[in-house]
């Protein structure tokens, strides 16, 4: 009984070290980041011993975050591993509309309001810093409240096509401005193509609002 009991409690040191282990080694992974929660979870079966513990990501291309696998080699040559899951979550804020928009509408920091969250539970590209939507338009219509993604967002159109744009050839020792038709639609550094007449037809990069460059 009392050797059983021994036994049990070293089965728990034993397992209570390799959590502590895996959690120091996930923990590195977000040094810079102290809004991180991680949970290491253990085989429901029994796990044979493993000394000298070396954690690892089987991964490492994605990242981790949220449910993931960790992989530890056991022993001192690192011959056996094993598994484990672990829940990594991440806190912190991100931007939501303060209220419905509807599509091509440009967005504006007056819309944007900051909500505190459990970001590892976020859709798939999350917007996460409102700079990078600030600007842009809006693909279709969204409400407020709810997490934003990147893809619901375009670069506002400076050039339609089909628009009288103006073309501007600049070099070391020139500046040429012509006017012609443009045959694309494109936002701000997009290359669109612009016909003048019949048959000239360039490249040119889009710099405002009906305006285009070409650099020699």
């Amino acid at each position: 009984m009392a050797l059983s009991i021994l036994a049990t409690a070293g089965q728990v040191r034993a397992e209570e070290t390799l959590i502590d282990v895996v959690q120091d080694f996930l923990h590195q992974q977000f040094a810079d980041d102290d809004q991180v929660v991680i949970e290491v979870h253990l085989p429901a079966a029994k796990m044979p011993p493993c000394s000298a513990p070396q954690p690892f990501l089987p991964n490492r291309s994605r990242q981790a975050e949220g449910r993931v696998s960790v992989g530890v080699r056991c022993g001192e040559q690192g011959q056996q591993v094993r598994y484990l899951q672990a829940d990594i979550n991440r806190y912190g804020q991100y931007p939501v509309l303060t209220r419905e928009i509807a599509p091509g509408t440009q967005v504006t920091a007056a819309m944007l309001t900051q909500r505190e969250g459990n970001l590892s539970e976020l859709p798939r590209e999350a917007v996460l810093e409102p700079a990078s939507i600030i600007g842009q338009v809006a693909r279709r219509a969204l409400a407020a409240g709810v997490p934003l993604q990147q893809r619901q967002f375009e670069a506002k159109p400076l050039v339609r096509r089909g628009q009288q744009v103006s073309v501007e050839a600049r070099g070391a020792n020139f500046r040429v401005s012509r006017e012609g038709k443009a045959l694309d639609t494109g936002a701000l550094g997009d290359s669109v193509r612009v016909q003048f007449g019949h048959r000239d037809l360039i490249n040119a990069r889009v710099v405002g609002e009906a305006k285009l460059v070409v650099d020699f």
